[in-house]
């Protein structure tokens, strides 16, 4: 049985589902100390000016080191409203968004109190939505991988090329509404992938 471990992440990217989809099992870690600035709290989505960062507001933790588990959604400010806005914006011609956004746009109107539970919320649906059953598991104390294991935990990250990181990942180019402007945009959070593909998601990932 293959086995990887993965950060908890806000609509995670493209690379984290192929991970998903490529391992018999899934660990995701609930114990590493949060750190700001990675994909935990924020997803990339493409929109009519280039890349959008859509981060969410987290209480910030009492003491230097927290567990990610313990931390803390924010109220602060109209952040659900605003990464709605932004996602239809963004997503509103593609070819899926009228088939998805029924079963997105919940997330932005619950309040959810810890962001694990957020992100796992949002995880099992868009995993359903796809067409990939994982088999997940979470961490009960900060794990270390037994050989012949795999760590993406950091690999997985906003500010490195998964193509540098993890060279295994090939990301195959799919459609985007953008990409007569921009061209192909790698990588970006898997609403990318599900808004412009749809059921051809699944086929995508596994070709990756």
């Amino acid at each position: 049985m293959t086995t990887v471990y993965l950060s908890t992440a806000y609509f995670a990217p493209v690379s984290y589902y192929m991970a998903m989809l490529a391992y018999d099992r899934v660990v995701v870690e609930q114990w590493c100390n949060y750190t700001k600035q990675t994909y935990r709290n924020r997803c990339h989505i493409a929109g009519a000016n280039g890349i959008l960062s859509l981060s969410v507001p987290v209480v910030k933790p009492d003491t230097l080191k927290c567990p990610t588990r313990d931390i803390r959604i924010s109220d602060h400010g109209e952040w659900r409203h605003l990464h709605w806005n932004a996602i239809a914006s963004a997503y509103g011609s593609s070819p899926f968004f009228e088939y998805y956004q029924d079963d997105i746009r919940p997330f932005f109107e619950k309040r959810y109190t810890f962001l694990l539970d957020f992100n796992e919320a949002i995880r099992q649906i868009l995993c359903d939505l796809i067409g990939i059953a994982p088999h997940v598991e979470y961490t009960t104390r900060y794990a270390q991988p037994a050989p012949g294991e795999t760590d993406l935990r950091e690999a997985i990250h906003p500010k490195r090329n998964i193509a540098e990181t993890i060279p295994s990942m090939h990301l195959k180019p799919y459609y985007q509404v953008f990409a007569p402007k921009y061209g192909f945009l790698p990588d970006l959070s898997i609403l990318d992938l599900l808004m412009n593909m749809g059921p051809e998601s699944i086929l995508i990932l596994k070709e990756s």
